[in-house]
């Protein structure tokens, strides 16, 4: 089966290609070129009649989605998730469990093993954030359940399951330093969050293998005075460790836009990767959050109490929308941010995160506006993606 989209603002790691065209073949990128036409010999053809055209996004923080969140540890859950984000533009998705019981934690890495593997399956595999995380820093993570790291604990799920691939701790708990060298060592990436790491934490934390921030500026301090001395909280600490990455939910709200263009300017394209952070109330009919103790307000996911926020309704084509409306980045240095880092960092850049010969067919249509138009996943194209599309941009 060979597709073809044509007449496209393609981008490449080169750059733009203006009027340019991407051949799909099953699954993959078979070329990408210059060509404003439909080449002989297509199965299907689309003209993307001058928008962007872009890598797929990819999430590496996300709690579910639809209704659904994928602490529920069920197929249907996890599904159901996976595929409301896909519909928004996230063609690879980390399933994301908030700091959790031995046995949830168990529950859910049987289903992600069970559903990964499965052709054309986006769940790239599980993120645990938690519970190994500071009380003080807790904010709308379950604190009965927050424990420091446990070896036995955390090597059974490590050794016993094959969908691990990412766990967020705060680096300043006994033993966290410990678990970040076993964790890497398994090539499972460590991030530091729900923290109160002060500079000497954080770089030791970097020297035991962690290199990513978990929802940046959010779970962790920056500035402050203890008594009457200044002290540089995480975040300056992020900073100061320039080939850190960090993670930052770019809805505007988790983060303002002055502070998301801080980021930006300072960590650079190649160390800032947009994640969702997304709750199962995203795209939803329910205005009730899986979390009882959460509300629905402002946009955006608080506890009820409104002492914290508690994740975001985002979804990726949000995410890039803001960082170029809100933030005035340009287009390519959002799209980079979520697809080329979030691949980089977590170590599939030779297969998805940009548009290139032999990578998996994932790929975004987005208007003038920065509307997303229509989703391909492995070269399948999404249906429910195209609400806004004319009819002449869906496959025929």
């Amino acid at each position: 089966m060979l597709t073809q989209i044509y007449n496209g603002h393609v981008l490449t790691p080169e750059g733009w290609i203006n009027s340019g065209s991407i051949v799909i073949e099953d699954n993959r990128i078979k070329e990408v070129s210059k060509s404003s036409r439909m080449l002989e010999g297509m199965d299907k053809a689309i003209d993307a009649h001058g928008m962007h055209v872009v890598p797929g996004g990819i999430d590496l923080h996300c709690h579910g989605g639809g209704g659904c969140d994928f602490q529920e540890c069920s197929r249907e859950a996890f599904e159901t998730a996976a595929r409301t984000h896909l519909r928004h533009g996230t063609t690879a998705i980390y399933a994301t469990l908030s700091s959790s019981t031995l046995d949830m934690m168990e529950r859910a890495c049987e289903t992600c093993d069970a559903i990964m593997n499965e052709p054309n399956c986006t769940i790239m595999g599980m993120h645990m954030e938690g519970p190994y995380f500071n009380p003080s820093k807790a904010g709308a993570q379950m604190p009965e359940v927050i424990r420091i790291p446990d070896p036995d604990e955390y090597k059974h799920i490590v050794e016993d399951f094959d969908c691990m691939r990412r766990w967020s701790s705060a680096p300043e708990l006994p033993g966290a330093v410990e678990m970040g060298q076993y964790i890497t060592g398994k090539g499972i990436v460590a991030a530091i969050g729900h923290t109160a790491a002060e500079y000497p934490q954080v770089k030791a934390a970097w020297d035991a293998g962690y290199t990513l921030a978990t929802h940046f500026y959010n779970g962790m301090p920056g500035f402050h005075n203890i008594r009457e001395f200044k002290h540089a909280g995480t975040v300056e600490s992020v900073y100061l460790l320039q080939d850190m990455a960090v993670e930052v939910i770019a809805d505007g709200i988790h983060v303002p836009s002055t502070l998301l263009n801080l980021v930006y300017h300072i960590k650079g394209v190649e160390h800032t990767a947009l994640c969702t952070d997304a709750l199962a109330v995203t795209d939803s009919d329910s205005e009730h959050a899986f979390d009882p103790r959460v509300i629905i307000e402002d946009g955006v996911c608080k506890l009820s109490d409104r002492s914290a926020l508690a994740g975001s309704i985002a979804t990726m084509d949000r995410l890039i929308k803001t960082m170029v409306r809100v933030v005035d980045v340009p287009l390519q240095d959002a799209v980079r941010m979520a697809s080329e880092t979030p691949a980089r960092i977590m170590g599939i850049y030779d297969r998805k995160g940009s548009l290139q010969r032999g990578k998996d067919a994932d790929i975004l249509l987005l208007d003038s506006d920065i509307n997303l138009r229509g989703v391909y996943s492995m070269g399948e194209f999404v249906k429910g993606s195209d609400r806004n599309a004319p009819a002449e941009i869906v496959q025929r």
